[in-house]
């Protein structure tokens, strides 16, 4: 039965590589094995899946994501085709920050507005831990980042914080104050089983209620009138500028009101983050020439069947082991 919430958003991970390799991305002393150039969708075949696929089943909001997205050749070319089609409600984009100061004019130029960036702590060495590059001190240049992001005038501007018990929890209400003078919107994201299961079960993760809480102590808390398109309950500071989003797909099941699916690199449409069942291949049959309707029908099925795959049912798909770390999914 078709949920009654529309599927509309589709995350497009461009390529699976990234330039940092965060620890509740991907194991810490594993090594990945990428996927081969031959195997990713190619810019051509990205944009006919978008053109003649997603959009006609009804997809209007598009993020880009990775690995790191600005590591994709023809990212800024890609974005200014997306921005293009009439269709096209949104376009976003995820990335680590560290190649943004040379590349966010270009973006915005080409039509982006709208941008997340992670920053997973203020204190330079606690960044380059979690970023899996101690002593590599990339913190400045993801602030830079920010900075330019911001001038550019990307707007919303959104943080995304991976809050990791025992490493960065005590930096809650620093990262919270950046939304009281500039119109930032910080995003608090649950530690998830995915990617670092070693990480998760030694440190496990901290319900959204509890930093909710925290935050309120110190200068009281309100729900926000902004909401975005992903699943978020958002908040503000009294008098804030900005807002503080909480990402609770631990504590806070949030799959009746999920409007998204994943597209990998390599092309598998992935209905659901955390439950691996009934993805499907759309490179394979793309190359082999199938039917472009045959795929269309293939992916207004999935969508028809994504209620019963959501989290909340994960005890049909994968159970405490994923195929595929965090950075290879895109988030």
């Amino acid at each position: 039965m078709r949920s009654m919430n529309q599927i509309d958003y589709l995350r497009i991970s461009l390529i699976d590589r990234c330039n940092f390799r965060c620890r509740y991305c991907m194991p810490e002393k594993a090594d990945l094995e990428y996927i081969l150039r031959q195997q990713l969708l190619t810019f051509e075949e990205l944009l006919t899946l978008i053109q003649e696929v997603f959009i006609p089943v009804g997809f209007t909001k598009f993020r880009l994501t990775g690995g790191e997205p600005l590591l994709y050749p023809d990212v800024v070319k890609l974005v200014q085709v997306i921005a293009s089609f009439p269709q096209t409600q949104d376009l976003a984009m995820t990335t680590n920050g560290f190649l943004l100061a040379g590349m966010a004019q270009d973006l915005y130029d080409a039509g982006l507005r709208r941008i997340n960036i992670s920053l997973d702590s203020l204190n330079p060495e606690i960044f380059d831990q979690i970023i899996g590059n101690p002593g590599r001190a990339r913190w400045q240049q993801v602030w830079d980042g920010i900075q330019t992001a911001h001038r550019v005038g990307f707007s919303p501007l959104k943080l995304n914080v991976v809050v990791i018990p025992g490493v960065n929890d005590n930096e809650v209400l620093d990262l919270a104050a950046l939304t009281i003078e500039r119109q930032w919107h910080i995003r608090f994201i649950e530690f998830m089983p995915i990617g670092n299961a070693q990480l998760f079960g030694d440190q496990g993760w901290i319900p959204s209620a509890e930093l909710r809480q925290r935050i309120r102590d110190r200068w009281g808390l309100m729900e926000s009138q902004v909401c975005g398109n992903g699943p978020a309950d958002v908040f503000q500071i009294p008098r804030a500028k900005g807002t503080l989003g909480f990402i609770s797909q631990m504590s806070e099941c949030f799959c009746d009101r999920c409007n998204r699916m994943r597209l990998s690199a390599d092309g598998w449409l992935r209905p659901c983050l955390l439950n691996e069942s009934n993805q499907i291949d759309l490179k394979t049959p793309l190359r082999t020439g199938v039917n472009l309707a045959k795929l269309r029908e293939q992916v207004s099925q999935l969508l028809a069947l994504k209620p019963e795959i959501n989290f909340k049912q994960r005890e049909s798909g994968t159970i405490g082991a994923y195929s595929r770390t965090m950075s290879q999914i895109g988030g």
